[in-house]
């Protein structure tokens, strides 16, 4: 009689511990899982857009180089055309682009509706758009490519400059990345942004001259081997992107670890119903 009780006993205590192990594995898959697809949810608009970054500085008042990074984000097409628009709410009458093998460049300048002063010369037209048209295969699948600029003179009322800008791929698609920051959420298609440094001492930033710009472009945008420097650019891909596929790839394993353990916990379930109780 005691050895029966104590039978029925150990196995309500086994079915009830494999009870819990089914519970704890499931919850466990599941927290993976969207800990997975939360990752790599946040991870992939860092990895999409356009963007503009400064070679060094961009303060107020002075004069910078700049590149726009342009990643490819479709599987079956080419990036064939860059559209890059300059605000006409900060005039910029100083652009210069550095030739980028490959491409065409196009600048593109308009009557200003109040005339502003450069050095002390009043100037009556700003740039309003360069225009970058591939010659050959452009930018393609898994590959992105920078456009440097050498821009000024940069205002000394603003914190920012939004470059509002069209993406065009050889399907004949057009990606607008044409939205404003918004304070508190990322807009769909985010325009690219270049963020302004306080001026130095004298009021102003410093003017880069024609040999900085050159260093500075040289460095940003490499000829490459034919496929018009995507190559060697993908392979120094910045320090954002890399820390956004790590993430994702953590997400990923995070996630498919919880479900393996998952799966464990019900064999091992199984297994133990079905081994008769001596």
């Amino acid at each position: 009689m005691n050895a029966s009780r104590t039978n029925t006993s150990r196995r309500g205590v086994s079915r009830l511990s494999t009870a819990g192990r089914t519970r704890v594995a499931r919850r466990a898959a599941v927290v993976g899982g969207v800990a997975a697809s939360a990752v790599v949810l946040l991870a992939g608009p860092a990895l999409a857009h356009v963007g503009v970054q400064p070679v060094g500085e961009a303060a107020k008042g002075g004069y910078a180089t700049v590149n726009f990074k342009v990643p490819n984000e479709r599987d079956d097409a080419s990036t064939v055309k860059l559209e890059v628009n300059f605000p006409t709410e900060h005039p910029l009458a100083s652009v210069s682009p550095q030739a980028v093998p490959g491409w065409k460049i196009v600048v593109t300048k308009s009557k200003l509706a109040k005339p502003i002063e450069l050095h002390g010369k009043q100037i009556t037209e700003a740039v309003s758009k360069v225009t970058w048209t591939a010659t050959g295969d452009g930018v393609e699948s898994g590959y992105f490519q920078q456009f440097p600029l050498s821009i000024g003179q940069l205002p000394e009322d603003a914190d920012q400059l939004v470059f509002k800008t069209l993406q065009t791929y050889d399907n004949d698609e057009v990606v607008r990345w044409i939205d404003a920051p918004t304070e508190g959420a990322e807009p769909e298609s985010p325009a690219p942004v270049l963020a302004l440094t306080a001026a130095t001492e004298d009021g102003h930033g410093a003017a880069a001259d024609d040999k900085d710009d050159a260093k500075g472009a040289a460095h940003a945008s490499d000829e490459g081997d034919g496929k018009d420097g995507a190559g060697e650019n993908a392979a120094s891909s910045d320090s954002s992107d890399g820390t956004a596929r790590t993430l994702g790839i953590v997400g990923i394993v995070i996630g498919a670890a919880g479900v393996a353990f998952g799966v464990l916990a019900g064999r091992r379930r199984t297994s133990s119903d079905s081994t008769p109780a001596s």
